[in-house]
């Protein structure tokens, strides 16, 4: 099935409304307010795309999907083959990082925990103004709350649900890198920032689940979170890879044949 193609050229900025002189093709960024025009979806252009590829529309639960599924309007080959080989080696990245056994902080060797290791430190830093529980809960928090944050911004600011994915891996990574923290504040055996471990000083979560009551139920939350990262990670995964396979009829091609 085929829809009528969208005009790939532009009379009017549909961000800003400035009208070029002449059209401007959908490759081409306003001199203006600097877009580009096809990383901006108009509205009747998505509604067209949605309708007719997979008959849905914006309104509702079903629109917001289409929408989280819907790939760039056009893609240079180069772009798209190199966003394919970077999921493939998250894929095998991310069999290796799951595997680590979070019982005994094994992913602690990791050079994935080595970059997210400042950031839970800054999280402190952060939360600090809003007293002792959320200092110490901000660096867990914030390990989590950056990489979703970049994922949003991708949606919001970019329109790029592909780098939304790897955003949202980036957090189930977080996950699986926290599991094995609060898997030790039970029997604490991980050696901390400061060289010794929560038997000897400060322990995020010995604090934070005496706190709510739940320092007995240490391990049963680590595998959960645990669990949790995993399946965050192979729905980010997956849906990188949806986003790929619908940008391949899209690759240096128009949107409007992205519908067979």
């Amino acid at each position: 099935m085929h829809s009528e193609p969208v005009n790939d050229t532009y009379t009017q900025c549909p961000k800003c409304g400035h009208k070029p002189p002449q059209p401007l093709p959908a490759s081409a960024a306003c001199p203006v307010c600097g877009i580009y025009f096809f990383k901006w979806a108009q509205p009747a252009q998505a509604n067209v795309l949605f309708e007719v590829c997979d008959g849905s529309t914006q309104d509702g639960e079903h629109g917001y999907l289409a929408a989280l599924l819907q790939p760039l309007a056009q893609m240079d080959a180069v772009t798209f083959y190199g966003r394919c080989a970077a999921l493939i080696l998250l894929v095998i990245w991310s069999w290796f990082l799951f595997g680590y056994d979070y019982r005994d902080g094994e992913i602690g060797t990791s050079f994935m925990h080595d970059i997210l290791l400042p950031i839970h430190e800054a999280g402190h830093v952060l939360f600090r103004p809003f007293g002792e529980f959320m200092m110490i809960l901000g660096g867990s928090l914030f390990q989590l709350a950056l990489p979703f944050g970049i994922g949003v911004a991708f949606i919001a600011k970019n329109r790029d649900n592909f780098g939304a994915a790897i955003g949202f891996w980036l957090a189930s990574v977080s996950l699986v890198d926290l599991s094995p923290y609060i898997y030790d504040a039970l029997h604490p055996q991980l050696t901390l920032v400061g060289g010794g471990t929560g038997a000897d000083g400060p322990h995020d979560w010995i604090y934070l689940l005496t706190t709510v009551g739940q320092l007995h139920n240490a391990q049963r939350w680590g595998a959960f979170v645990h669990v949790c990262g995993g399946l965050l990670m192979l729905g980010a995964l997956v849906w990188g890879a949806t986003i790929l396979w619908r940008q391949r009829k899209q690759v240096d091609s128009h949107a409007g044949d992205m519908c067979m």
